[in-house]
C-alpha cells in the first residue's frame, strides 16, 4: 500500500489526539484510504454506486424567482436534496462503507445530529450487508424522530445518547467510546469533515464530488466560475464539498454560514467564530471551539440539529485563518424566513441547515450585479424537520392535527 502523502495537520489545526489503543485502527484506515483513494477499481466501483444509488450528479438549478426576488444576481442551487437518503451525507458513506467493505469490517458505527448521516449510513449498511449502529443524543432523537424511524427500517440500531447536552457532541463521544471496545470488527462511519486524522481529509475528499460537478456545470451554464459560493457550516462537510475545488480560484468567494441560534450569548447558538470560540482539542483533533474561560465545551443551539455543535472542521478553521474562507451567521428566526423564502419563490422545500444558507446567500445577491453568479448549496431536504417547521410556522394547527391523528382509531 501507498505512504501517507499529506500531513495531519491543516496549519495548526487537526491532528490525531486519541487514545493509544486507537492509533494502530487509525493508521490501518489512513493506510486503506491512501490506497484505495487511487485504485482504479475503486474509484470505478464508488462512480457507479454514486450514479445509480445516490442518483447523482445532482442538478445545479438557476432560480429565477428567487434571483429577481433578491436582486440581480444570478442564484443557482445545487440540489443535494434530491440525492437517495436527501442529502449529501450519502456520497462520504458511499465512500467509506465501500472502503470498510474493503477493509473486511462487518459492522458500521456512526454519530448523527439532524439524522440525515444516521439515515444515509443505515442505507449503506443495508446495501452492503453490514450491521449498523446509530448513535443519537435524546434531544436530536425528539425533534428528528422521521429519519430515527427510516433508520430502524432499514435494521439500523438507533441507540439514544442520555449525557451531556444529548445533542451531536455527545453522540460523538458515545461512539468514539463504542469503536474503541470493538476496533477489530466494527468501522466507524464519521460524518462531518472532523475528527483525528485521516477523517477530517477523507470527509472532503468524499463529498468534493459536489464541487467537481458544479464547476462542470458552471462552465456549460455560464461558461465561466462563479463569484461565490454559500453553504451552511455545521461540521464542514457539506460546506468542504462544494469549496475545496474552488479554492486555487482566487475570484471565486466562499462564504460559510454558522448557526446563530437563539441570540449571541453562550449556550444559545454555535458560532464557533465568536468571541467564545478558541482554539482547543477535542474529540480527536484540534480546531476551533465554543469554550469558557476555563477551556469548557460550551452547550450549543441551533434550530437545526446538524448544525448544532461546538466545534468545526479543522481545515475551516485554517481557512478561515489564511482568510480564504469567511464565515457569517444566521439566527434561528431567519433560517426559517429562508425556508419560507424558497418554498414561496421556488417550491422548493430546504433542510432547516440549508436554510441559514439561503437566507444569507438571498441577502448576499443585493450587493451583486446582474452579471454575476452565485451557487447557494442546497445540502438536504426539509421533510425532515417536519416536527420542527410545522410547530414554529403553524403551531395551533400542528397541534389540531397532532391531537386528531391521537384520537384516530388506529386499527387496520
Amino acid at each position: 500500500m501507498n505512504r501517507r502523502k499529506h500531513s495531519r495537520y491543516f496549519g495548526p489545526y487537526g491532528g490525531r489526539f486519541v487514545p493509544e489503543m486507537l492509533i494502530p485502527a487509525l493508521s490501518k484506515l489512513e493506510e486503506a484510504f491512501f490506497h484505495f483513494r487511487d485504485d482504479p477499481g475503486f474509484k470505478n466501483e464508488l462512480d457507479r454506486l454514486l450514479r445509480t444509488y445516490a442518483g447523482r450528479p445532482t442538478p445545479l438549478y438557476f432560480a429565477e424567482n428567487l434571483t429577481h426576488e433578491s436582486g440581480w444576481c444570478r442564484i443557482y442551487l445545487k440540489m443535494e436534496g434530491l440525492t437517495h437518503t436527501g442529502a449529501h451525507k450519502i456520497n462520504n458513506v458511499l465512500g467509506q462503507a465501500l472502503l470498510a467493505k474493503k477493509m473486511g469490517k462487518t459492522r458500521l458505527i456512526a454519530e448523527t445530529g439532524a439524522g440525515q448521516h444516521g439515515l444515509a449510513t443505515a442505507a449503506a449498511a443495508a446495501r452492503f450487508g453490514l450491521e449498523c449502529k446509530v448513535f443519537m443524543g435524546e434531544v436530536d432523537m425528539d425533534r428528528q424522530y422521521p429519519n430515527v424511524f427510516f433508520m430502524r427500517r432499514m435494521g439500523a440500531e438507533v441507540i439514544p445518547v442520555r449525557e451531556g447536552t444529548r445533542t451531536l457532541k455527545d453522540a460523538v463521544n458515545a461512539a468514539l467510546k463504542y469503536w474503541i471496545e470493538h476496533l477489530e470488527e466494527t468501522h466507524y462511519l464519521l460524518g462531518s469533515a472532523l475528527g483525528p486524522f485521516p477523517y477530517p481529509l477523507m470527509v472532503r475528499h468524499f463529498q468534493s464530488v459536489i464541487g467537481r460537478e458544479v464547476k462542470r456545470q458552471m462552465r456549460k451554464l455560464e461558461r465561466r466560475p462563479p463569484d461565490v459560493l454559500v453553504a451552511c457550516v455545521g461540521g464542514g462537510s457539506n460546506s468542504l464539498g462544494l469549496f475545496h475545488p474552488f479554492l486555487r480560484q482566487k475570484s471565486v468567494r466562499c462564504v460559510g454560514v454558522e448557526a446563530g441560534g437563539r441570540g449571541m450569548k453562550p449556550g444559545e447558538h454555535a458560532v464557533r467564530f465568536s468571541p467564545d470560540g478558541r482554539p482547543g482539542i477535542l474529540q480527536g483533533y484540534k480546531s476551533t471551539f465554543l469554550q469558557d474561560e476555563y477551556g469548557q465545551v460550551l452547550p450549543t443551539h441551533s434550530i437545526s440539529a446538524g448544525l448544532d455543535y461546538a466545534g468545526i472542521s479543522p481545515e475551516l478553521a485554517h481557512l478561515r485563518e489564511r482568510g480564504r474562507v469567511e464565515f457569517v451567521s444566521v439566527d434561528d428566526r431567519q433560517a426559517l424566513e429562508g425556508l419560507s423564502l424558497l418554498c414561496r419563490t421556488e417550491g422548493i422545500l430546504p433542510a432547516l441547515e440549508s436554510a441559514h444558507a439561503v437566507a444569507y446567500g438571498a441577502r448576499l445577491a443585493r450587493t451583486f450585479s446582474r452579471d454575476q453568479a452565485m451557487v447557494i448549496n442546497i445540502s438536504g431536504r426539509g421533510d425532515k424537520d417536519l416536527f420542527i417547521t410545522a410547530r414554529a410556522l403553524d403551531g395551533e394547527n400542528w397541534l389540531e392535527f397532532l391531537s386528531r391523528e391521537l384520537s384516530r382509531d388506529q386499527s387496520y
